[in-house]
């Protein structure tokens, strides 16, 4: 596993790499209130397939810079100058969470540079906004989106205390609970209590309501043509599997082509860190077929 330093859309990100630097490229997205550390699983699992797989903290995030703004054209960008900035033209974009929502964006505004697509346990954004006019239970379980509007009392409430509440999200998101140790979630908790951290954060969810028309009319005029695949956790208590069904994709894709979905019994939300054995698997078989 490599530290590197890359530079894309104005910003210096940290990343974690592994791989020969030749191989294919993957970039792995991390979500909320994650870091590329939730990658580490699968980060070696492709490098020792030959893939250089590179996985950055996300703008605002970890090691990177804490600079908005933090809506999904400006993220969509980073995306795609960091593929740029690896030396490539194209890459597969892999994401979870808020890292698929910027795989998604990156797919509308930057096809160029989508050689695949991977996502985890996030619909499109466009049909999550859709859902949440539509489906009181996605509403229910999307209650926190809108608590984040919330200026300055969010940032309090999620420090607070050495950032426990960090904790508690990854665990209580999670299925297989075992999987976050209080040891694994301390660098979570330590960088969500870094100055201007937990703002940048909760500044994706603030601009997530500004930035889904633009989304929208972009996924539109570049439905995706390359190879996709989705994972999702089917006790995802955030984000619920039906959105995984044809109605809440097909929009988003060119003709003929469907997204391979593939649904965990058992697993949660943080499919990355909670089922690294099983998503590993499911991503190498993608990258081959």
């Amino acid at each position: 596993m490599e530290e590197i330093s890359l530079s894309s859309n104005g910003l210096a990100f940290h990343a974690l790499a592994a791989g020969p630097p030749d191989g294919p490229l993957v970039l792995l997205l991390h979500g909320f209130p994650e870091l590329a550390l939730s990658w580490t699983d699968t980060l070696a699992a492709l490098g020792a397939a030959g893939h250089r797989a590179v996985a950055p903290d996300l703008r605002g995030y970890g090691g990177s810079d804490k600079r908005g703004p933090y809506d999904t054209r400006t993220l969509a960008a980073d995306a795609a100058g960091l593929v740029r900035a690896l030396g490539r033209e194209k890459a597969a974009i892999v994401g979870h969470d808020w890292g698929g929502a910027v795989a998604w964006a990156t797919a509308a505004y930057h096809p160029e540079v989508v050689e695949r697509l991977g996502i985890v346990d996030c619909p499109h954004p466009a049909a999550l906004r859709r859902e949440l006019w539509r489906n009181p239970r996605q509403l229910r379980r999307s209650w926190y989106m809108l608590a984040f509007q919330i200026p300055w009392l969010p940032e309090r409430i999620l420090t607070r205390d050495g950032a426990t509440a960090i904790g508690r999200a990854l665990r209580g998101g999670s299925s297989v609970r075992a999987r976050w140790t209080r040891e694994r979630t301390r660098p979570y908790q330590e960088s969500f209590s870094q100055e201007g951290a937990a703002s940048a954060a909760l500044g994706y969810y603030r601009a997530a309501l500004r930035s889904a028309r633009p989304l929208r009319r972009a996924a539109l005029a570049h439905p995706i043509a390359v190879p996709t695949l989705i994972v999702w956790g089917a006790e995802d208590r955030f984000v619920g599997v039906e959105l995984t069904a044809a109605r809440h994709l097909d929009p988003w894709f060119s003709v003929g082509n469907r997204a391979r979905v593939e649904i965990l019994d058992g697993v949660g939300h943080f499919v990355p860190v909670e089922a690294p054995e099983r998503l590993n698997p499911l991503l190498l078989d993608w990258l081959r077929s």
